[in-house]
């Protein structure tokens, strides 16, 4: 494992040499627009494990893409070598459908320390609430970025995340009404407090996402990645293309229902993903939006 190939890898060509927010804002865009986020192992009969240099390999020269245990641990991975105060957190995802959030920390994150000031690094959340720059952790304050406005809140110790978006046009009206699409404004995306973990606090996780009925990852194929303008989504047989800021306060969401002769074609030219496996696509109704 080397730092160059990693850099290769997400089209990294500027200098790591100097630990300021940056270089650390530059890092991270580069990955999350060449790494996607996906769980497409669990459905082309792959088991997913957690060990540093499986993920690598995986992500860095499979080119492949992973969830957050393996994309914020790589990333996490890469910034304490480059000799940032680097830590993992751990988070519990809000479920918009049972209006609360989850009781099992199935999140990973990144706190990174620059110059004082801590940030949430977050390369592993995908669609419409992946953060695209370093977030300050500072509490009740509206931090603008493309994909909309985030803010952190803290009350007892607990933090809690939550994301502000513009209005939709969705050409496409079949999709008008889709549980693909979030419905409010203003979402709760995951809370979590500063404890430090480790990787080995996720392995009952890693185990329960890939494979109880009750997760959304058994009940879902996706595949996300961000753009330069936007992210692309493929969730079951449905390609989702967003465009943020389109019009003024207004995103463009394009929706496609693909046939399964189609997937990995689109895989290979939208996502830059080549499968080993044939994937078998899933998307129950009900579990996710964008």
């Amino acid at each position: 494992m080397n730092l160059e190939e990693y850099f290769a890898r997400i089209g990294y060509k500027g200098s790591p040499e100097i630990q300021d927010l940056e270089t650390l804002t530059n890092i991270f865009q580069h990955h999350i627009r060449a790494v996607p986020f996906e769980n497409l192992s669990i459905h082309c009969g792959e088991k997913i494990t957690l060990e540093l240099e499986h993920v690598y390999n995986k992500i860095v020269r499979r080119k492949r893409g992973g969830w957050c245990m393996e994309n914020n641990q790589l990333l996490g991975w890469v910034l304490k070598c480059l000799g940032y105060d680097a830590s993992f957190l751990g988070a519990y995802v809000f479920n918009p459908h049972q209006n609360a959030y989850a009781s099992i920390m199935t999140h990973l994150l990144v706190k990174v320390v620059v110059d004082g000031k801590a940030y949430i690094v977050d390369g592993g959340f995908g669609v419409s609430y992946q953060m695209w720059q370093p977030m300050e952790l500072v509490s009740g304050k509206d931090q603008p970025q493309a994909p909309g406005v985030f803010r952190f809140t803290e009350k007892d110790a607990i933090w809690y995340l939550e994301k502000i978006r513009r209005k939709q046009y969705i050409p496409n009206q079949n999709f008008s009404n889709s549980d693909l699409l979030e419905k409010k404004e203003c979402r709760k995306v995951y809370m979590f407090n500063l404890e430090p973990r480790t990787m080995e606090d996720f392995s009952f996780q890693c185990t329960y996402l890939q494979t109880s009925p009750d997760s959304l990852f058994t009940k879902k194929s996706i595949c996300t990645l961000q753009t330069t303008d936007g992210f692309r989504a493929l969730i079951g047989w449905t390609l989702t293309e967003t465009t943020y800021n389109y019009k003024e306060n207004m995103d463009l969401v394009e929706f496609v229902t693909l046939e399964d002769e189609e997937i990995e074609k689109t895989l290979k030219e939208k996502f830059n993903i080549t499968l080993d496996r044939k994937l078998v696509p899933i998307n129950v109704k009900g579990f996710y939006t964008i």
